[in-house]
């Protein structure tokens, strides 16, 4: 290859459930494309296929309620106190009753602008007569919650645009998840039927293109990683997704440096990446997923602020909600930046990351 850059190509044959003994083969570039068979053939006239592809991830979402109803167990543990607030609820106990259901909602940290709004809203209509029995309580709580999920939050689907390839950036802190939502979604849109190409542009951490290396290994995906030290994060992006341009790719995952919102020159570094893949296919990148440590509650939201300012957060993807209590930052999130959740992680497994359903999320914390 001519750029100094030197770049390989990694391909894999796709054999899942079987851990990782697949040997490694470089080629670069690659005399042939990795064999498979795709639910879709897309090409650039098929403008209908990531709509469709959407659509079938959105699917089942709704058909794998379970998994969602267990990642929230925690959560939901916690706000179990409501059913007993509500189950010998009277008038009389009004003030007792919404202030104790006001604590729980705080503990879960759906934080205190939400809660407030939600409480005098469950208040009024009880003063008012519009609600008269705990069940009905309970639905005007799981509806004002829904409200605030959809109205500034609707958008959950990945949108990946007309042409191909999709490019699809993911970016966020050192600990979060990153690199393992990435492999985790090139799975789930690979079994989709999406011919996936892995960029490791996480030039800064030695250990993450190993990282990636093996999720491509356990998807089947093929990856473009950097083979010198030093390499710029945005070059190895780039050659990635002009490979993926002249290779027929439907999408291409592109891996980021993990950095403090804090450190101003990183940050700029994201957006030095997000221009070299629009040189490359307008547009580009149809996606920029923010991945959110589910753990730290409603301490996401600076960083999430900071990120969203530098280059235009479309999307959320909050990891770890199996391990915390916390799930009521979901909501906070929503509505305090008007960025939809796309996916959620809700266990260790590669299914595991889940795409965000607001009606799934609502049963599964208030059942």
């Amino acid at each position: 290859m001519a750029s100094t850059t030197h770049l390989s190509l990694i391909s894999k044959l796709s054999q899942p459930h079987h851990g990782f003994v697949i040997p490694q083969t470089r080629i670069s570039p690659p005399t042939t494309t990795r064999p498979a068979t795709y639910r879709f053939q897309c090409s650039a006239s098929q403008t209908g296929f990531f709509t469709r592809l959407g659509r079938l991830i959105k699917e089942k979402a709704k058909s794998d309620v379970e998994k969602i109803f267990s990642g929230f167990s925690k959560t939901r543990d916690n706000l179990a106190v409501i059913d007993e607030l509500l189950l010998y609820w009277n008038l009389a106990e009004t003030d007792r009753v919404l202030d104790e259901l006001e604590e729980a909602l705080l503990v879960s940290d759906f934080g205190p602008r939400i809660t407030v709004k939600i409480v005098e809203s469950l208040r009024e209509d009880i003063l008012a007569g519009k609600l008269k029995s705990g069940s009905e309580i309970k639905e005007a709580l799981k509806k004002s919650v829904m409200d605030f999920l959809t109205k500034k939050g609707n958008k959950t689907e990945l949108q990946l645009g007309f042409r191909k390839p999709a490019v699809v950036m993911i970016v966020g802190v050192n600990g979060g998840g990153k690199t393992t939502s990435l492999g985790k979604l090139a799975y789930r849109l690979k079994n989709e039927g999406a011919k996936i190409l892995m960029a490791a542009g996480d030039t800064f951490r030695a250990a993450a293109s190993d990282q990636l290396e093996i999720w491509a290994e356990r998807t089947g995906c093929e990856i473009v990683m950097a083979e010198k030290e030093n390499a710029k994060a945005s070059s190895v992006l780039s050659q990635a997704v002009k490979r993926g341009k002249e290779q027929g790719f439907d999408i291409v995952l592109c891996d980021t440096s993990g950095r403090l919102h804090t450190n101003y020159s990183l940050m700029e570094e994201l957006i030095a990446c997000k221009k070299a893949v629009g040189k490359v296919v307008s547009g580009a990148p149809n996606e920029i997923l923010l991945v959110l440590d589910g753990t730290t509650g409603l301490n996401m939201l600076p960083q999430a602020r900071e990120f969203n300012e530098v280059v235009g957060i479309t999307g959320l993807v909050l990891t770890k909600l199996d391990g915390s209590a916390r799930g009521g930052c979901v909501v906070s999130v929503v509505d305090e930046l008007g960025i939809p959740v796309k996916f959620v992680g809700v266990g260790e497994g590669v299914e595991d990351l889940q795409p965000f359903d607001a009606e799934a999320f609502v049963n599964a914390i208030f059942s």
